[in-house]
């Protein structure tokens, strides 16, 4: 039997398992397929295991639907900072978390003793095709044209610890973001696959995106697709540093810092319920 918290980052939805006192899981990539099937499981976009970290306050890894590991989750390592503050197994507003990523500092947003909202220090945005990774010739990769199902896009790659692509569509609301998500996320210029966002721009300060997360499908958000977005976005000209994204689940605040190079989230965290899953 797990015990077990069901949290969500603007409908990015996750299973919480603590831990802390050194009970983690067997075979934690099957468990992860079992508790989020929507129908015979929990019901999520994967599992997120918070354990001890010898480097940080805590350590997150995080595995997807399908069951593979993933380096990094926006929206989930902002409910880790929540569970751990409601938990109480911190008392500090200011929490560092290891990550296969590196390590995040995140500042929680507390108000009646409860976290609403995290704001996540992301680190440095990273923009070289071998370490993002994409096969490109490009030293940033600004202008990658790729064709799914017919359809030719042009795509800029960021890397936010974990692969992203953007490409730009004329209406995000009713693109076919399955159909091409599936087949793009697989493209052989993605040694490792790849995060695809499909954006829209709507001012200098706001942008549109729908995201086809790997390993897991279209989901209702994506923190680090967000960040990558937003960096994209400056990049290229099409917004300021400064942005809100809007995605199916909710709106980010994102800034692309260009004195320190840091890429800041913030956004809300939701618990759900708490439950026990018979194994």
């Amino acid at each position: 039997m797990i015990k077990f918290t069901k949290m969500h980052g603007l409908g990015n939805d996750y299973v919480y398992i603590d831990c802390t006192k050194g009970n983690i899981p067997e075979d934690i990539s099957s468990l992860a397929q079992k508790m989020s099937d929507r129908h015979f499981g929990v019901g999520s976009d994967g599992i997120i295991l918070i354990c001890n970290s010898e480097n940080a306050d805590f350590k997150m890894r995080m595995f997807n639907f399908d069951g593979s590991e993933a380096e990094m989750c926006g929206n989930g390592i902002r409910c880790v900072g929540k569970f751990v503050f409601d938990k109480g197994l911190t008392n500090s507003t200011t929490v560092s978390i290891e990550t296969l990523a590196g390590i995040k500092i995140l500042k929680l947003n507390v108000k009646d003793g409860k976290v609403e909202t995290v704001r996540v220090d992301m680190g440095e945005p990273i923009l070289s095709p071998e370490k993002i990774p994409v096969i490109s010739d490009e030293k940033i990769v600004k202008n990658l044209e790729l064709e799914a199902e017919g359809k030719k896009f042009k795509f800029t790659c960021v890397s936010m610890g974990n692969p992203h692509a953007i490409t730009i569509v004329e209406n995000v609301k009713d693109f076919n973001v399955n159909k091409y998500g599936k087949v793009l996320e697989i493209d052989s210029h993605f040694p490792k696959r790849c995060n695809i966002e499909f954006i829209e721009i709507l001012d200098k300060e706001n942008i549109k995106m729908r995201v086809w997360e790997r390993g897991a499908g279209e989901t209702l958000a994506c923190g680090t697709g967000a960040c990558a977005t937003a960096v994209a976005c400056v990049l290229n000209g099409y917004t300021n540093e400064k942005v809100k994204v809007e995605l199916l689940g909710g709106t980010l605040e994102i800034e692309w810092n260009k004195q320190d190079n840091h890429v800041y989230m913030t956004g809300p965290a939701k618990t759900v319920f708490e439950g026990e899953y018979i194994i």
